[in-house]
């Protein structure tokens, strides 16, 4: 773990320090999207990506190794070395980590589950998919690059394309794992599900831990091979929340009203059942982050959802320019990275009101020195406890990743 103070400025709180922890120039590492459940709940250890970007890594390289990290002195170790590996969650009580490997080909192959011990001990198969899907003619492959685990750790979610690889205007899909029974099933499908960003609510309420917060594309178009052509964000863009069995579909009020767009990044507030978004807003050219709750589905509605509960929480900001984000565990911390005119890709931290009010105590942290392209986004995110904020950059020249200890 590699001292940076140079990453700090005059702007910089005191009690911030960063650190690199990754180093190797000759391979690009990051952190894993923080959609996923990546850390222990103590916040004392994670997973980081070698030879991965934030959205993908090749699964025919046999240099991809997913580390387990020490949160404390930066100390890796390897946990999964296979090809093909691909989607890791760590299991809600810090012990083991499900992943999938994908040997899968559209209309063919395989796709194994697996489980280990976070000590690298008791790896084991927990299922393979290699035929149709129960009660469909479909094959799952492509699987996303992230998975989602339930808050009671029984049930894990990934979606993953449904075509044959010759007939076009194929679905993508939805598929949930029950982890004790080892069995999956399809819970919805559809062509415009390409980039589902499929998040478990982490809330431990029995109802609340079966919902999915999932986002569709509309208008989205690819070929027979499950390749995205185009990917239509803006105003084809909405979000939902879907019971994990395929039922109550709901709207999240965001977006697909002409003046609001959907820029496809949201995550749950911490354990609770409200989300946010962030979006592209017209004519002001601001990019704001609005908190929200499930509203019944009447149509593809956006932010003109009938009885909606929604609220800008970036309403108190001069002209926000926010992109990616997440909030600690407790829903009471919120790091995010925004486009700052004089400096580029920088960091800020606030404090997430449980009223939805707006943001407070908004604090500048660092200037991340990423050049901000998309296999280089800063993608914040914080420990669940708040203390720990990581992001990666490709300031050194190659992509690497990065640990910041807050005040």
């Amino acid at each position: 773990m590699l001292p940076r103070p140079d990453l700090c400025d005059d702007r910089t709180p005191a009690g911030v320090e960063v650190f690199q922890l990754t180093t190797d120039p000759e391979a690009p590492c990051s952190h894993i999207y923080m959609e996923a459940q990546i850390f222990t709940p103590d916040s004392a250890r994670f997973l980081l990506h070698y030879h991965g970007n934030p959205h993908w890594s090749d699964r025919a390289d046999p240099r991809h190794r997913y580390l387990l990290c020490d949160a404390a002195d930066g100390t890796m170790s390897e946990l999964i070395a296979e090809t093909g590996a691909i989607a890791p969650s760590v299991t809600p009580d810090g012990r083991s980590v499900y992943y999938f490997v994908d040997e899968a080909a559209p209309g063919g192959g395989r796709i194994t589950l697996k489980r280990v011990n976070l000590d690298g001990t008791g790896r084991e198969t927990v299922m393979v998919v290699d035929r149709p899907l129960p009660g469909t003619r479909f094959r799952p492959s492509k699987l996303y690059s992230l998975s989602t685990i339930s808050s009671d750790g029984t049930r894990l979610a990934i979606s993953c394309f449904l075509g044959d690889g010759v007939h076009e205007g194929a679905p993508f899909g939805l598929l949930v794992f029950n982890l004790a029974r080892a069995e999956v099933n399809l819970v919805m499908s559809g062509p415009t599900w390409c980039n589902m960003h499929p998040q478990y609510c982490r809330a431990r309420d029995p109802e609340a831990a079966h919902d999915i917060l999932i986002q569709e594309n509309h208008g989205s178009r690819c070929g027979a091979d499950g390749e995205i052509h185009t990917l239509v964000s803006g105003l084809g863009a909405d979000i939902h929340v879907i019971r994990d069995d395929g039922m109550d579909f709901r709207n999240m009020p965001w977006g697909r009203d002409g003046r609001e767009f959907c820029q496809g990044h949201q995550c749950w507030i911490g354990r609770e059942t409200r989300a946010i978004t962030s979006t592209f807003t017209e004519p002001e050219q601001a990019c704001r982050l609005i908190a929200g709750e499930a509203a019944p589905f009447l149509d593809h509605t956006g932010s003109a959802t009938a009885d909606a509960v929604r609220g800008d929480l970036s309403r108190d900001i001069p002209r926000p320019r926010f992109f990616h984000f997440a909030t600690d565990i407790a829903g009471r911390r919120l790091i995010t990275d925004t486009f700052d005119p004089a400096g580029g890709s920088c960091l800020y931290l606030a404090d997430l009101p449980a009223d939805g009010a707006p943001l407070r105590a908004f604090t500048y942290l660092l200037h991340t020195g990423t050049r901000a392209q998309k296999g280089a986004h800063a993608h914040p995110f914080l420990s669940p406890d708040g203390r720990l904020g990581l992001f990666n950059s490709d300031e050194s020249g190659t992509l690497q990743a990065y640990l910041v200890r807050l005040p």
